[in-house]
């Protein structure tokens, strides 16, 4: 695999980045940004990945969330993927909303046509970002950590839940907890995986708690602010408390007065799930 170097700058104590490739999984070129602390040359480094909500890229998280700085002081490398393909052969939501389509692949694998064709992100977070990252960066493979906002952090939970060989520990900002039973979800999992809803519950996080074949290793950590303009509509984190609940599962659930959805709550909490991820991989 190429990468094609799109951009480098200094930040804090590393380098921030932004790459392209070419993608056979997502039949297109795909985008991601890295940020490396100077330290890395020392030994491989974990690795944290950030995955982002809907309308977002692969800048939006190196850009708003302030993660750099304590990246750097902690030795963690950071990754964030754009979160759906584009290109003018990548198909769109026909209405033109931005909860379905370029901007929204949901981290899931599509099978329903034309979506197929491009939509695999759930193959391509697990399979070929990680030939990316672990062949171009001094990334440590055996120790690594996802977490995402929204559409990220139910994309986090599914994929980190799913692969505990992959990934050591979860956690999540304002997550879309049960995409079944909300619209933004129920959009696009009928869009993309048919109106047959038996293979649903794959892509939702309250389902896959359900069906784990054994509890997580390490507490599963999730943030939501409760002033949130989508709470009560999308995001639905009682679900996921009780279902963790029910399946023995830890789960801690910070629940923040006065903050909403966006990137000044993602901000204040960063560092409490850096370090939350950090004392995990250490001890990998």
């Amino acid at each position: 695999m190429t990468i094609h170097t799109i951009s480098e700058r200094r930040c804090f104590g590393g380098v921030v980045g932004f790459y392209r490739h070419a993608s056979a999984v997502n039949n297109c070129d795909m985008q991601f940004s890295v940020f490396v602390p100077d330290r890395a040359g020392e030994q491989p480094m974990p690795v944290v990945t950030f995955l982002s909500g809907l309308t977002c890229t692969e800048e939006t998280f190196m850009i708003k969330s302030g993660a750099q700085r304590m990246a750097a002081d902690l030795g963690l490398i950071l990754v964030s993927p754009d979160t759906s393909p584009r290109g003018d052969s990548v198909p769109d939501d026909p209405d033109e909303e931005y909860d379905f389509g370029i901007g929204a692949g949901f981290y899931l694998n599509a099978t329903e046509s034309p979506w197929n064709t491009h939509f695999q992100m759930y193959d391509y977070v697990t399979k070929e970002l990680q030939e990316a990252v672990f062949n171009s960066f001094p990334g440590d493979r055996n120790r690594q950590s996802i977490t995402g906002h929204s559409m990220g952090g139910h994309g986090a939970l599914t994929v980190g839940l799913r692969n505990p060989d992959i990934y050591q520990s979860v956690s999540a900002f304002a997550p879309i907890c049960s995409p079944m039973n909300c619209p933004w979800g129920k959009k696009a999992l009928g869009n993309y995986l048919g109106d047959d809803q038996s293979s649903w519950g794959n892509y939702d996080t309250v389902q896959v708690v359900r069906n784990l074949d054994k509890s997580p290793a390490h507490k599963i950590l999730v943030d939501q602010g409760m002033a949130d303009e989508w709470l009560e509509r999308e995001l639905h984190p009682h679900l996921l408390e009780a279902a963790c609940a029910e399946s023995g599962v830890k789960l801690e659930l910070r629940r923040h007065d006065g903050f909403d959805h966006g990137y000044y709550f993602i901000s204040t909490f960063m560092e409490d799930h850096l370090r939350f991820h950090a004392n995990i991989l250490r001890a990998e």
